[in-house]
């Protein structure tokens, strides 16, 4: 297939990479002559690397280099089966840059945008022919995360998100459907990874090393979230509660934290600044964890549970299905088990005790418990029967 990539940015050379792989003409646009120069001698030194370690032959990484060429106009795209956008995570002008496609691409050409959280129909309204617009998200480094989520819009017809997810399935990628919500699956469901850790951190339940070392050694997450959250850059990480907190009409349960605002607003941006929740400076004394299991159940527990009455409530909204919540979160963001599945050995009635004693305690809206939830406890009911 002929692919255009709009963005030469990490997602777009990312994609651009995993698509050339499959044996697909890739071209790569972007206004920046220097990020399309940059992406170039990143995607080299990648393959390079690939290479000397075996996972490539020379031939293939070859093949891949000349399948992809760097275009510096949209015109360029006029031949193309297949377009995804992968440009700062603005809605106006992800609505400019698909209304200029639609004068260049034949009428079959499917548009799709690999936003990860804003409206797929806000971007498909700008078209005058919406149904062929669709999200596919990709998730960062793309060529290593096996998850993308296909997200069909309102106007989407069915013949384009089977297309499209037809096409990335056969890029050895695993697909879920998601509906057009705000943050889809995963960043939807993560929210309380991070802002019920940092909750406990301010009520002073435990430092962040306590409930790093929970999450991981007793919760069996390969990162704990302090950690993460330092890795991923609270630049980054921030913003993204901002936005989805707005996009659920303020909804408590994705409330931000001051916390993590002020640490915004120092510079203290995780690993990337040298500061976050943790001082990575090279004298920097170590925090030791308070290794108290009885303190790291109590921890895992609330945090999990969260978690699950996340996956849960999006099931109940017809967000996306049992196997697809489960599938994404083990895949997308490498949880250790799927949360429904995770509910059901927990027990649904554990679950729903948690949350109402959190609620008792806080009166937070945060912690109310999903209707399914509630509803399978008093049936007797689990997710996998």
């Amino acid at each position: 297939m002929k692919i255009g990539i709009i963005g030469a940015g990490a997602m777009g050379s990312g994609i651009a990479q995993v698509a050339a792989q499959n044996n697909n003409q890739v071209k790569i646009f972007d206004t920046q002559k220097e990020a399309l120069e940059k992406a170039d001698k990143k995607l080299r030194k990648t393959l390079e690397k690939l290479t000397a370690k075996g996972k490539f032959t020379q031939e293939k990484s070859d093949e891949i280099i000349a399948n992809i060429s760097y275009v510096n106009s949209l015109n360029n795209f006029s031949d193309s089966d297949l377009i995804i956008e992968a440009i700062i995570e603005n809605l106006e002008i992800k609505k400019s840059v698909f209304q200029k496609l639609e004068s260049i691409v034949s009428e079959n050409c499917i548009l799709a945008s690999n936003t990860s959280s804003l409206s797929i129909a806000s971007i498909a309204a700008a078209c005058q022919k919406s149904e062929r617009v669709i999200g596919i998200h990709f998730f960062n480094p793309a060529p290593i995360m096996k998850l993308v989520e296909i997200i069909p819009a309102i106007q989407t017809v069915s013949s384009i998100t089977e297309q499209a997810k037809n096409i990335i399935d056969s890029w050895g990628k695993i697909t879920v459907l998601a509906k057009d919500t705000p943050a889809f699956i995963v960043n939807r469901v993560a929210r309380p990874f991070y802002g019920e850790a940092i909750k406990m951190l301010e009520e002073d339940v435990a430092d962040a090393a306590t409930i790093d070392w929970a999450m991981t050694e007793i919760g069996g997450f390969r990162m704990g979230p302090f950690t993460l959250m330092d890795f991923i850059g609270h630049d980054v990480n921030y913003p993204v509660t901002e936005t989805v907190f707005e996009a659920f009409y303020y909804d408590q349960r994705y409330r931000p934290s001051f916390t993590q605002k002020r640490l915004v607003e120092a510079g203290y941006l995780g690993r990337k600044s040298g500061r976050g929740f943790y001082n990575y400076n090279e004298n920097a004394e170590k925090i030791e964890p308070n290794k108290d299991t009885r303190l790291g159940n109590k921890i895992v527990d609330r945090i999990v549970t969260m978690l699950i009455n996340e996956a849960a409530d999006a099931l109940y909204l017809n967000v996306a299905s049992r196997d697809d919540i489960d599938l994404a979160m083990t895949k997308g963001v490498n949880y250790p088990k799927g949360l429904l599945q995770w509910a059901d050995e927990i027990g649904i009635d554990n679950c729903v005790d948690i949350l109402d004693e959190l609620f008792d305690e806080f009166h937070d809206t945060r912690y109310r418990c999903s209707p399914l939830l509630r509803k399978m406890s008093k049936q007797g009911k689990t997710f996998y029967e």
